[in-house]
Parts: structure tokens; C-alpha cells; sequence
């Protein structure tokens, strides 16, 4: 099943104003110029193909011409890839299987860790400023609310183990253990101590 032009153009789009927004990417977006990337990702049943220009990048569902570069992954690997840092572990691990001239790949990376990731902007052409900001700052605060909810979840269950259910012990309990344990030890060397010299006497 070919992707249809709606899913391309829901890719390409957000993609032309990460990558070629800012005049300051203009030398790096050059090195790509020409160039034409396959990526196959195991979500989706055929191809993305990326060909850039000096102006844009196109996504296309079919492309009956040769491709630079393919990169074979999935999808939640692309997502790593807009820190530079990622790709080599990851193409280590076999997440990511690069054939072909992985320069395309190295330049590609390279742009998105310089490209500045505001969600509001990219929402905003499908939804207006006002609603994406909204939008964004709705997500925002739930991803913020969800953490602090699993953080007091976390110290509830924290405290049920060390107070209610008694599995863990608390710090003063290993404070006090550590403490019999030095004292013990002291006795100890006490002892033997005092048998080593009542068998020097003897």
C-alpha cells in the first residue's frame, strides 16, 4: 500500500519549516542539496523517500529513481535522532541501519540538532497561534501533572514499604544496625585481644 499524499504532506511540512526556516541553516541545508534519502521505517508499509533541494524537501510515497542514502528503523529510533550524539550508538546497537553514503544521514542529523523544536510553531499553519499555543501549553502541563503525580506515587510507596509493610528498613533503623555492628566488632577484637595475651602468659 502506497502512503497517501495527505500522510507526505502532514511529514513535509513541518519538516520545510524546521529545516528551512532560519537563514543561519542555509550553509548546511546546502550540503544536501541534490541528495535523495529512503527511509524504511517497520511502522509503515512502503518507503518515505526525502529529496532535497535548496529550498525545500520534498516526502514522497513513491520514488522510481535511485536513492544516496536508505536508513532502515523505526519509529521511535527517528525520534533519538535529534541529538547528533545518538547516531553512531545507535547504528552500534542495529537500531539503525544506514547503506548507501551515510553522509546524507550525518547532514540530515546535524540539521534537526540545529533546528529549534517549538511544537506551538509547527502546529500553529493546521491550527492558528492561538489554539497550537493552547494546545501546547495544555500538553505541557499534563506531562507535568503526570510527573508529579508518579513522584507522589513513588514516595507513597516508598513510605508503605518502610512503615506500613516494614520490607525496607528506615534510616535511623540502618543507622542503629550499622552502629551494633561497630560495637560488636569492637567487642570482638576486645576479646581476642585478651586471649592472645593469656596465651602469651600461659
Amino acid at each position: 500500500m502506497l502512503l497517501t499524499p495527505l500522510l507526505t504532506a502532514a511529514i513535509e511540512t513541518p519538516l520545510n519549516h524546521l529545516l528551512y526556516k532560519e537563514h543561519s541553516m542555509k550553509a548546511a541545508r546546502l550540503r544536501l542539496a541534490g541528495k535523495v534519502l529512503r527511509i524504511d521505517l517497520r511502522e509503515l508499509n512502503s518507503p518515505l523517500t526525502l529529496v532535497f533541494s535548496e529550498n525545500k524537501v520534498d516526502v514522497l510515497g513513491q520514488w522510481e529513481g535511485d536513492a544516496d542514502c536508505t536508513l532502515t528503523s523505526q519509529l521511535s529510533v527517528l525520534r533519538k535522532l535529534r541529538d547528533r550524539q545518538q547516531l553512531s550508538p545507535l547504528m552500534r546497537s542495529g537500531e539503525l541501519v544506514v547503506e548507501g553514503d551515510i553522509q546524507v544521514v550525518q547532514q540530515l542529523v546535524a540539521l534537526l540538532d540545529m533546528a529549534e523544536w517549538d511544537p506551538a510553531e509547527l502546529l500553529a499553519p493546521y491550527l492558528g497561534d492561538i489554539a497550537a499555543q493552547g494546545l501546547t501549553q495544555a500538553v505541557a502541563g499534563g506531562f507535568r501533572f503526570l510527573q508529579k503525580g508518579l513522584l507522589r506515587q513513588q514516595g507513597y510507596v516508598a513510605e508503605a514499604v518502610t512503615e506500613e509493610w516494614k520490607l525496607a528498613a528506615g534510616k535511623l533503623e540502618l543507622v542503629w544496625f550499622s552502629d551494633e555492628v561497630s560495637a560488636l566488632e569492637r567487642q570482638l577484637q576486645a576479646l581476642e585481644s585478651r586471649i592472645n595475651k593469656l596465651g602469651e602468659t600461659s
